[in-house]
């Protein structure tokens, strides 16, 4: 196929365009096959849109070293964190579409979608799912200074001083925010809810004891829990998880049905090549494979998922559908 370059200078020699157009052509850069071919041939950056420390930050940079060796380009984590992940989000929404910025997002991602938040970005245009990365139960865990150690203790003491316990989430309209909202009606106890830039210092205000209960990933939570700091009193997941099988489930807590699986995926923006977008799948695919990558997640709490482009944006279009049906039973909304 002919170069970009060979055609401008074929036309311009027979007239047919000027040297203002033959600028312009060859300032648009390589055609899209050139492109694809070529991918990446500069440093990647993954968007993580909330704080260091969090579960995504902690996932992204587990998992650079082994992309940077299939990808043979350096991985430049960038943390921009506000707006229960929107600041971030939105930034990869607006980038070029190369394959050059990239998104870690988590169930939240979803969960402002479905509440019908006025978001800066069109999820279905403006964003395209790569893989599915890692799925883990959330870890219902208390401050260590709070007496309780089941939830059922938990539930008594905070009827017997309402008001007395804080909350901690990664953000107002959070996935932690409307499922603590929804439990929190059905055991009928009262606490102040305290939104956080992210489940990293979500996470340390439950150790310090700026709030009493979290409901957060096991990632995040991971060295307070190391620490002695943090308590945790029941998994999130219906069934027990291989990775805390001493712990028992909400389900077996005493509440039924009662299900918080945080899902991590890759996105990059709308209109990215597909070829681009199948070569950072198998990337990513491989990444998680790697035996040093699976065993830093396994030490996290988390456990490699994986999947196809296709397979991840079905699972966003069920869990927007979900999230709907949550919010309407835990009365939030976000407008």
């Amino acid at each position: 196929m002919e170069s970009r370059i060979a055609l401008c200078g074929r036309f311009a020699r027979r007239g047919i365009v000027g040297p203002a157009l033959v600028f312009a052509l060859l300032a648009a850069g390589p055609a899209p096959a050139q492109t694809v071919d070529i991918y990446p041939n500069r440093p990647v950056r993954i968007v993580v849109p909330a704080a260091a420390g969090s579960a995504i930050d902690i996932i992204a940079r587990v998992l650079q070293p082994s992309l940077e060796k299939a990808l043979g380009q350096s991985i430049i984590v960038d943390n921009r964190s506000g707006a229960t992940m929107m600041i971030g989000i939105d930034a990869v929404a607006k980038a070029a579409p190369d394959g050059y910025t990239l998104l870690v997002a988590t169930t939240t991602f979803t969960v402002t979608t479905a509440l019908g938040a006025k978001l800066p970005y069109d999820l279905e245009r403006d964003l395209q799912p790569v893989t599915l990365l890692v799925k883990n139960p959330l870890l219902f865990a208390i401050n260590a200074k709070v007496p309780a150690h089941t939830v059922a203790e938990f539930v008594a003491q905070s009827k017997a001083e309402p008001g007395k316990f804080n909350y901690g989430t990664p953000g107002a309209a959070s996935q932690a925010h409307l499922l603590i909202e929804m439990w929190s009606a059905r055991a009928g106890v009262k606490m102040q809810h305290i939104p956080y830039r992210g489940g990293g210092p979500a996470a340390v205000s439950v150790a310090t004891g700026e709030t009493q209960l979290g409901l957060l990933s096991p990632v995040a939570l991971q060295p307070h829990l190391q620490s002695g700091a943090v308590r945790p009193l029941a998994t999130g997941d219906l069934v027990r998880d291989a990775q805390f099988d001493k712990l028992p489930t909400m389900a077996d807590s005493g509440f039924p049905g009662f299900q918080a699986v945080q899902w991590v995926g890759l996105l990059t923006t709308g209109r990215t090549p597909k070829a681009i977008v199948e070569k950072l799948n198998v990337a990513f695919n491989r990444a998680l494979r790697d035996p040093d990558v699976t065993a830093k997640l396994g030490l996290q709490g988390t456990t490699p998922a994986g999947s196809s482009p296709e397979e991840f944006r079905d699972l966003i279009t069920t869990e927007i559908r979900n999230w709907k049906d949550v919010a309407r039973t835990a009365k939030i909304e976000v407008r």
